[in-house]
């Protein structure tokens, strides 16, 4: 069972899928900065000073009563609350995110199809013998199988 798990495990395809799971860790947490730290703030200065992390309705109130300032406020009195602010700033991760995968895999694509184009052939540097068939230079008089001469 180990030498099997061993196996397993240094297959390519699982390495590769660890590799890709930590770099989407890291790109998520790059994207979340991106989004609380640059997208956000002049979001909400021109929708007038919101901090979207702080939009939520109050569902019902905690042990100490409200107004609540902020959700950290709110949480700390055991209220029940709706926080959309916070789900606003995840959609806007997710449409970051799936932008750059797709803008990843329209680059990936590109470059299959440049492979896969079919190279031009490059021109012939044999012809057949007339006589017997054989491959033989393209400049030859003779045939060096058959001994024929040949025509250019």
């Amino acid at each position: 069972m180990v030498k099997e798990f061993k196996e397993f495990v240094a297959r390519g395809n699982v390495m590769d899928m660890a590799i890709g799971i930590i770099l989407g860790a890291a790109f998520g947490a790059i994207t979340k900065s991106m989004v609380d730290d640059v997208l956000m703030p002049p979001i909400g200065l021109l929708l007038g000073g919101v901090d979207f992390s702080n939009l939520f309705v109050v569902l019902r109130e905690g042990l100490a009563a409200g107004p609540y300032l902020t959700v950290a406020d709110a949480k700390e009195a055991g209220a029940v609350i709706l926080t959309y602010g916070i789900f606003f700033q995840t959609i806007i991760n997710f449409l970051i995110i799936a932008f750059a995968v797709f803008l990843v895999v329209k680059g990936v694509n590109r470059l299959k199809r440049a492979q896969e184009e079919p190279q031009p052939a490059a021109a012939p540097v044999t012809r057949d013998c007339p006589y017997c068939t054989m491959a033989i230079p393209l400049q030859a008089r003779r045939c060096p199988q058959c001994t024929s001469e040949i025509e250019k």
